[in-house]
């Protein structure tokens, strides 16, 4: 699948201007093929995005402002979210890609906690025992015998 930007080449607002600009310019450097489909001077272009943004991603006025993000056919997001996504290391699975050859994965904090708590568990299992519990293991060995 190719990543699909949809943005207003002639667009007057700088905001959108910066954004878009964000965007490509992220997708370059990561060196992630994608094409650029403009809704300024093509109709079928407008017409598709704003069919295929869901209900729930779209702005109280219905009309979504590029840039808009697909996969294929599939959404991925708007500017916020991929700002969101790049900031949190996450760009690959919000493009629903898979990371490049090499990468580590970012574990969520669960996962963070959840090895952690191994850790701690493998650690205490491994430990030395107190000079305490030494002495009651060799009294109750001393006992049985």
């Amino acid at each position: 699948m190719v990543i699909k930007v949809f943005l207003a080449t002639s667009s007057g607002s700088t905001a959108i201007k910066k954004k878009q600009q964000d965007v490509v310019g992220f997708l370059e450097a990561l060196k992630i093929e994608y094409m650029q489909l403009d809704i300024a001077s093509n109709e079928e272009n407008r017409l598709w995005m704003r069919e295929n943004v869901p209900g729930e991603k779209k702005p109280t006025n219905g009309i979504p402002l590029p840039p808009q993000i697909f996969n294929g056919e599939d959404y991925c997001g708007d500017y916020d979210t991929f700002f969101d996504a790049k900031e949190g290391n996450q760009v690959f699975e919000f493009l629903g890609l898979p990371p490049p050859p090499g990468s580590k994965k970012k574990a969520s904090r669960q996962d963070e906690n959840k090895d952690e708590e191994e850790d701690e568990a493998k650690e205490e299992e491994d430990a030395p025992a107190s000079e305490e519990e030494e002495d009651e293991e060799a009294d109750a060995e001393d006992e049985e015998d």
